[in-house]
């Protein structure tokens, strides 16, 4: 079993916080993302479970031990890295094979884990090949079999595919989802790429500032951020925002009028998808086209609303020039409202 809790844990230098009382259990096997902006934490947390940095306060606590005070070999952890971190001189079983020889593995086991491990990644063909002789896909995915043959308790993963193109990084994405399935062991993935903590994720922690904004499964945080700073980070495009004031179960700003609204009365900040608003219909925004992206399956319809970029998905037939004025449909139902001081998510039922 490998139920990592992670109690009341600060990472401090000198009058700085790196990560800051956190509070977090990993159920086993569960595969959780640690996902925010750079210095939001979440690489020091991982980095902190594998025991590379010291906890400044806090337990640490892998399958019910404390390993605060062990070593990272004696964690039963895997690491895949954003640098492949591979020996050069080694062909690709070698590679694979090293963490057998480390650990001291019977030498009999060694060419069937390792056959293993590396058909799990599609790379039998390989196995000869030396890592100057293979694209970023094969060398991460090396990397990905030299973790699997480990057999460890734990997966940490470091934003591993950053150093690969848009479409290595949809593939192996895939095939790490597809791992995840098969393997059964429970991960922890740092990134700062919402789709892959989308795709990838049981469960989702949002950081920033080295504080934990929500945690949830990814339905969850896409449908019900918990503040502004979730709803602008979630999503591509980002949920809109709009300032404004609501009065009476009406929200209304620049360029801006919902009624039917459920909040309080006084200053709120409105939030609403791309793919809930329509161009047509009500006019709930009315306002000049500030720009045009067909996406081949629709249209990216961006408006400027007073001070705010307003995005709308229309058809992909949709046509139109920049500066024409547009109405917008929002029903008030797809409509989430946000304290306007401290960004968090007010209630509307």
């Amino acid at each position: 079993m490998a139920e990592i809790q992670l109690r009341d844990i600060t990472k401090r230098w000198g009058s700085f916080f790196g990560v800051k009382d956190l509070n977090l259990t990993i159920a086993d096997r569960e595969f959780l993302v640690l996902l925010g902006p750079s210095g939001c934490g979440k690489t020091t947390t991982m980095r902190m479970i594998a025991g590379l940095e010291d906890a400044t306060d806090g337990d640490i606590m892998i399958g019910g031990q404390r390993v605060n005070d062990l070593d990272p070999k004696d964690r039963d952890i895997a690491m895949v890295f954003q640098s492949y971190a591979l020996y050069p001189n080694m062909n690709v079983y070698e590679n694979i094979r090293f963490p057998l020889k480390v650990r001291k593995i019977p030498g009999a086991e060694h060419d069937e884990r390792v056959k293993r491990a590396a058909d799990m990644v599609e790379l039998g063909e390989f196995m000869h090949r030396k890592p100057s002789e293979l694209s970023g896909g094969q060398r991460q995915r090396v990397a990905l079999a030299r973790a699997i043959v480990r057999e460890p308790n734990v997966f940490l993963m470091d934003e591993p595919l950053s150093n690969l193109d848009a479409k290595l990084r949809v593939s192996t994405r895939a095939q790490i989802k597809n791992l995840s399935h098969e393997l059964k062991v429970t991960t922890i993935y740092v990134t700062h790429d919402q789709i892959e903590a989308m795709t990838l994720a049981d469960r989702v922690v949002v950081m920033e500032r080295g504080l934990v904004q929500q945690v949830g499964t990814p339905t969850e945080i896409y449908d019900h951020p918990a503040n502004t700073f979730v709803a602008s980070f979630i999503g591509s495009p980002a949920m809109n925002l709009m300032q404004g004031t609501g009065t009476g179960g009406v929200f209304e700003g620049a360029n801006v009028r919902i009624a039917g609204l459920t909040g309080p009365d006084g200053p709120v900040t409105l939030g609403f998808r791309a793919e809930d608003a329509a161009v047509g219909g009500g006019a709930e925004i009315t306002a000049p086209v500030y720009t045009l992206e067909l996406l081949g399956d629709a249209t990216m319809v961006t408006v400027k609303a007073g001070g705010a970029l307003v995005s709308v998905k229309a058809p992909k037939d949709f046509r139109a020039e920049i500066g024409d004025e547009v109405a917008i449909s929002i029903p008030a139902g797809i409509c989430h409202l946000f304290d306007a001081q401290t960004g968090a998510r007010l209630e509307t039922a």
